[in-house]
């Protein structure tokens, strides 16, 4: 009787389908995590982001929504807060909050943006003044048509006549102003002005100067800067461009509290002659 032959099984050859099909599974599950990690990574750096922007708008540092390279210093593309933004952004701090410094603090915006163009109008329509609101206070803008002769920083007849009436309406009121100084991109190189960072400096201390000496402005509430061609509010590609840009701004950015009289130091009181004790008996 002849016994059949078991026939030794033959070798598998698909067995790398099973690691090749475990390496997959698990680089599948790699790159799931990658992905989570980096959408979680985006809506916190996305929430961080926001947070500081609005902490910082509010304290009138950040002005605008513009683009992140808006503000970079030699960046021309303009600052979006210098332009007609809602007035409640500059009266976050008008009631509510009392903190001294914030924008707008105590300042009638509507009344006092009223009380200027009324007093400004032939400028306004003659576009040698503009009156505008931003996130860190009531921009009064005086243009160079108006105030100055090109490349020199003093102030024409009419341009006095002009600034009297805004002294008028902001002396003795207790704003605090910053003046700023700023010109286009066409260099400048004269006997008196090496650049535009020394002509906007000085247009606007020149007006610091009027406002302090002429107009008894409190000394301690006005403060003078120049920013030469890299702060613009128009495009310098244009004559109508550079002719905006170049300016002297008094931002009116606060009201000082009222500050109280020290209270009298208090008077020491003669004190009362020592009654002598009574004998004591021997």
């Amino acid at each position: 009787m002849n016994r059949r032959k078991n026939k030794a099984p033959r070798p598998s050859h698909d067995r790398w389908l099973v690691s090749y099909a475990d390496f997959i599974t698990l680089l599948f599950a790699f790159f799931v995590v990658l992905y989570a990690s980096s959408q979680a990574d985006q809506k916190k750096a996305a929430q961080v982001a926001a947070s500081i922007k609005g902490a910082f708008q509010q304290l009138g540092v950040f002005t605008g929504t513009a683009p992140g390279d808006a503000g970079i210093p030699g960046n021309n593309t303009g600052r979006p807060d210098l332009t007609d933004a809602p007035l409640r952004l500059i009266k976050v701090a008008g009631t509510a909050d009392k903190k001294y410094g914030a924008p707008g603090y105590g300042i009638d915006v509507d009344s006092l943006r009223s009380e200027l163009e009324g007093a400004l109008g032939d400028e306004i329509r003659k576009h040698e003044v503009q009156v505008r609101t931003s996130p860190e206070g009531l921009v009064v803008s005086l243009r160079e048509i108006g105030f100055f002769k090109s490349g020199e920083a003093d102030l024409l007849k009419d341009g006095r006549e002009t600034l009297m009436r805004i002294a008028g309406i902001l002396g003795n009121r207790g704003f605090e102003i910053r003046i700023e100084g700023h010109t286009d991109n066409v260099p400048i190189h004269t006997a008196k002005f090496k650049s535009n960072w020394e002509l906007s400096s000085s247009r606007a201390t020149q007006v610091v100067s009027l406002l302090i000496e002429q107009y008894h402005f409190n000394p301690t509430l006005i403060s003078a800067a120049g920013y030469s061609q890299y702060r613009p509010v128009a495009d310098n590609s244009t004559e109508q461009g550079r002719a905006a840009n170049r300016r002297v701004d008094l931002i009116i950015v606060g009201k000082a509290p009222d500050v109280e009289p020290p209270a009298p130091a208090p008077t020491e009181e003669a004190a009362p002659p020592e009654t002598p004790a009574p004998p004591q008996p021997q």
